[in-house]
């Protein structure tokens, strides 16, 4: 082995098996080491809160490779293994055991961590974040009890997560009530209009949706989670409690190794960090975006997904950009939607179709009347029209824009 040139991959999630995978494909001869906190062979994350908490999947389904593959590819596996610093000058990594990996180029895909609640009761038993198919089935386990009858499930957080989570325990059968800070679920993300298109999707389903409230406690019996108490003092009972209020970026590493951080590993267009032989993909990366004109972290399964392709062009030498759109999706009972692009938080939202009826598209424009961002619900032949639409960086007549009889492609004419 002496003499061959040897690429690191920190964190053994989606985003870190595809850059092992996509260095083979552009025939890197050298050493790949993939290294992972977590014991399984790497998997995809959208799954957790989808089909496999519905029952629809098995983890099998969503493992990104099996382990032949990575025999076969020459791809070392560190499983179970955290990295506990990076020293840039001597190009080494640090393990657990007090040892050392030299590493030529580095990738850090080390993800995020999802955020807790400062309240009594946060560390009680059946209290519950899910980042890990561990999680899942944690999660799923303290439903059921052990009892063929699901129980109630109190959400702390009314984001993709927790409303992923409650749509699909509903569908295990399970009571839900969700607490959610803001007048409505979403509000961050797709504003007060399209956010209460889910709250009334949710409500339809018999979910306990309560916006405009705090949690003052998880309230706790013998060390186990019995429920949450809200801001007014009302009681709410639960078999299990999940806090989904958001995830925070995993950057202590780049920071600590005196990598540029803010909120996020700040990389260029072509994913390379403030150390160039350092790259960083997925959740952490805080790139240049040449399309948007800024810059963008999302934490996304398609960021994981497409990032790799050009960190792996990066990790070669390369010349490569990454100026996909941020695209994401999620499937709640029968509304499925696709979202594409970065709305600026005062963005005016058009709509086209059937809002009440869950089926129509959505758009935001800025001040300039540019389509920043569009999303389709139940409407599944619009996805390019949109994104030309964002790509086409001219104004559009809100008007025609809202008219369903203006076809989508003729506005960017």
């Amino acid at each position: 082995m002496s003499g061959e040139e040897t690429f690191l991959i920190v964190g053994a999630g989606l985003a870190g098996a595809k850059l092992a995978e996509e260095l083979r494909v552009r025939d890197f001869p050298g050493r790949i080491v993939l290294i992972g906190a977590e014991d399984h062979l790497p998997y995809e994350r959208p799954p957790l809160s989808k089909e496999y908490f519905a029952g629809g999947k098995t983890l099998a389904d969503f493992t990104v490779h099996d382990g032949d593959w990575y025999r076969d590819h020459r791809v070392e596996l560190l499983l179970g293994t955290t990295v506990t610093a990076i020293d840039p000058t001597a190009h080494t990594v640090s393990l657990p055991d007090g040892s050392t990996l030299h590493y030529d180029k580095l990738a850090l895909a080390t993800g995020s961590t999802p955020r807790t609640v400062p309240v009594p009761g946060a560390d009680a038993d059946r209290v519950y974040v899910l980042r890990t198919v561990d999680d899942a089935d944690a999660l799923l386990t303290a439903i059921h009890a052990g009892t063929d009858t699901a129980g109630w499930l109190a959400i702390v957080g009314g984001g993709w997560i927790g409303l992923e989570i409650a749509a699909n325990a509903r569908g295990r059968g399970a009571g839900v009530v969700v607490a959610e800070s803001a007048s409505q679920p979403l509000l961050g993300e797709l504003g007060e209009e399209m956010g209460a298109v889910f709250a009334d999707l949710h409500r339809a389903h018999g979910v306990d949706l309560r916006t405009n409230t705090s949690v003052s406690e998880i309230v706790a019996y013998d060390g186990r989670a019995s429920g949450i108490r809200f801001g007014d003092g009302t009681v709410v009972p639960a078999d299990a409690v999940l806090v989904a209020v958001g995830a925070r970026p995993n950057v202590d590493l780049a920071r600590d190794a005196g990598l540029a951080v803010d909120d996020g590993v700040l990389v260029d267009a072509s994913l390379r960090t403030s150390d160039p032989d350092i790259v960083a993909v997925g959740d952490i990366a805080a790139a240049e975006h040449p399309l948007l004109g800024t810059r963008v972290r999302v934490e996304h399964w398609a960021n994981a997904l497409n990032q790799p392709a050009v960190a792996a062009a990066a990790m070669l030498g390369w010349e490569a950009t990454y100026d996909r759109l941020p695209y994401f999706f999620t499937d709640q009972y029968d509304l499925g939607m696709e979202y594409v692009g970065l709305a600026p938080r005062d963005a005016r939202v058009v709509t086209r179709g059937d809002v009440r009826g869950r089926q129509f598209l959505a758009f935001w424009l800025d001040d300039a009347r540019l389509v920043r961002a569009g999303m389709n619900v139940n409407i599944w032949d619009a996805d390019d029209d949109i994104r030309a639409l964002i790509a086409s960086g001219a104004p559009v007549d809100p008007d025609r824009l809202a008219d369903t009889d203006v076809p989508l492609s003729e506005l960017t004419a």
